[in-house]
């Protein structure tokens, strides 16, 4: 997979935050060498946080995402504020951007406490350095979009914070196979798969499978035992779309590793262990009970989604009575979860780390119990402790 293909979810985040007028798209017009974003004397010109998926070197992919100015007035101005704020959910990396004619306002600094807060790692930048003295510290820096003075020293100077996520050691499946080891995918082709193409955990095994010199079998889940049975050597590790779970896990013999891409995701994604607890509160629902069944993506809905119809047909019937369900997709996640008795997540594929774990801590501070698709999937079908077995050592 190269850069430019890199999906956003797998990029450092860079949020770039300050004042209305402050500098903050000519900045990100100077790191990219583009002009991406509008520029204007005039404050509020910025009104969506804009995004731009770009290599920054010495880091590699990025997405820089330029915001509305934290000062923004009125009812409307109000709402950019706050779509503002929401970036931060997903910010890997913060820079905060002030005038270099004016010294850290009072909003200034209760953006820093939010970073803080938030264990943000951020960066000062002093804009406009051509025009007024500049200043530098630890954590400031003075650039100039206007000439590009500092600009090579800021990317420097995020690329050592970048150092301190740690990301890049992650592995979806290589960590649980070796050398030579043939890997059986089994992904469904029907009317919810997209068109002419493969969803994104099962592109990255995909990927992953043949950077540790493996041997990737992909198949449907209507082939699985004519597929088994022409290999000379059995199957290191079978992982299937969650939805076939039960069918794939009668096809498969016991002797041979059984998971799902959800459930590899649950643990890349850093969240396994919570998920795997959380999967037993299932037995425990009740005639009425609110369930939340949440993805990180958007997509227009089948008449066989598994999030929204074939998941809650499950449920429902493996706990024997009617269950109220709700929703969110995207960015949208609800704030109050006090009413529900489970959070149903995807795997978060779509998701930066950031935000899937904000989320996370979220529902385990409101004392909910969570889970994730391949893992609620896996334990109605009575397979879960067969399905999460390879992860005994490494969640």
């Amino acid at each position: 997979m190269g850069l430019n293909d890199t999906p956003n979810a797998e990029r450092i985040h860079i949020g770039i935050f300050g004042k209305r007028n402050a500098g903050k798209s000519s900045l990100v017009n100077a790191i990219t060498g583009q002009k991406l974003a509008v520029v204007s004397d005039v404050p509020g010109t910025t009104t969506d946080p804009v995004s731009k998926a770009m290599e920054l070197l010495p880091l590699g992919p990025v997405l820089l995402i330029d915001t509305p100015g934290y000062d923004d007035e009125g009812e409307l101005g109000s709402l950019r504020v706050e779509a503002a704020r929401k970036v931060l959910y997903k910010t890997d990396i913060a820079l905060l951007v002030v005038d270099s004619s004016e010294s850290v306002s009072a909003g200034d600094t209760d953006i820093i406490r939010e970073f803080e807060k938030m264990n943000i790692p951020y960066i000062i930048v002093y804009s406009k350095s051509d025009k007024y003295d500049p200043k530098t510290d630890n954590k400031t820096i003075s650039v100039s979009a206007h000439t590009g003075e500092g600009i090579h020293e800021l990317k420097e100077k995020i690329g050592s914070l970048a150092k301190l996520i740690g990301r890049n050691d992650r592995r979806l499946v290589a960590d649980f196979i070796k050398k030579g080891d043939t890997i059986l995918l089994i992904i469904p082709i029907d009317e919810s798969a997209p068109k002419g193409r493969l969803i994104l955990p099962q592109q990255q095994a995909i990927r992953d499978i043949l950077d540790a010199d493996c041997i990737a079998v992909e198949v449907k889940e209507d082939r699985v035992k004519e597929a088994i049975a022409g290999m000379k050597v059995k199957p290191a590790i079978v992982i299937t779309d969650s939805q076939a779970f039960g069918r794939v896990s009668k096809d498969v013999p016991e002797d041979i590793l059984l998971t799902s891409f959800s459930i590899l995701m649950a643990r890349y994604k850093g969240f396994a262990e919570v998920a795997l607890k959380g999967a037993s509160a299932i037995d425990t629902l009740k005639e009425g009970d609110r369930v939340l069944i949440s993805e990180g993506c958007t997509h227009h809905r089948q008449c066989n989604d598994i999030g929204t119809v074939k998941l809650p047909a499950m449920l429902k019937r493996h706990c024997g009575c009617d269950l109220s369900f709700e929703y969110s997709s995207g960015g949208g996640f609800p704030e109050d979860l006090s009413e529900y008795k489970l959070v149903i997540h995807c795997g978060g594929c779509m998701l930066s780390d950031r935000e899937i774990l904000r989320r996370i801590n979220m529902i385990d501070m409101a004392g909910i119990p969570v889970t994730n698709y391949g893992m609620a999937i896996a334990h109605v079908n009575g397979i879960l402790e067969r399905s999460t077995k390879l992860l005994d050592n490494n969640i």
